[in-house]
């Protein structure tokens, strides 16, 4: 985890981070696991990540270990109100070589990578503040949800 610098000391960090970079893959195909995974809550995300059927799902599982990981052991979260808040895949450098083929010629081969970064936010942190329209989507609609599900637990039970 890299810490950011910042000169207020009243600012409460909720979010943590891993970067896996130089990953042995296009950064397409892990694309295509990582727009499953966005705004996610960490436990489903595990889920998720296991039953797919892609490659790409090892890395990115072994990527939210890591920033459940910094999370818990750096900054003292939980690992139940953790929920990806950024994900996002970006193209690393391509390695070019030549591979001989029939007749002197030669056909070019290239081995794509990518960078994936993985962004964890606590939620329980969130809910002690006022200031709720200022939080991203994703966190939003989880603490709705939340609140309906309490709701309508207190609503049945008068």
């Amino acid at each position: 985890m890299i810490k950011r610098k910042n000169r207020n000391k009243n600012v409460i960090y909720t979010d943590v981070y891993a970067l896996g970079q130089h990953i042995s893959m296009s950064a397409h195909k892990a694309r295509r696991v990582i727009d499953q995974i966005r705004g996610r809550s960490y436990e489903k995300t595990l889920m998720i990540l296991e039953l797919m059927p892609y490659r790409a799902c090892f890395p990115i599982l072994k990527l939210l270990y890591s920033a459940a990981a910094n999370g818990s052991h750096n900054m003292g979260f939980k690992k139940g109100s953790l929920v990806i808040t950024k994900a996002e895949v970006n193209e690393g450098s391509t390695v070019k070589k030549l591979k001989a083929r029939a007749r002197g010629r030669s056909y070019p081969i290239k081995r794509p990578s990518c960078h994936i970064l993985i962004e964890l936010t606590d939620v329980s942190l969130y809910e002690e503040y006022e200031g709720y329209e200022e939080y991203p989507i994703c966190l939003r609609k989880r603490l709705d949800k939340k609140k309906s599900i309490d709701m309508t637990f207190h609503d049945s039970h008068i």
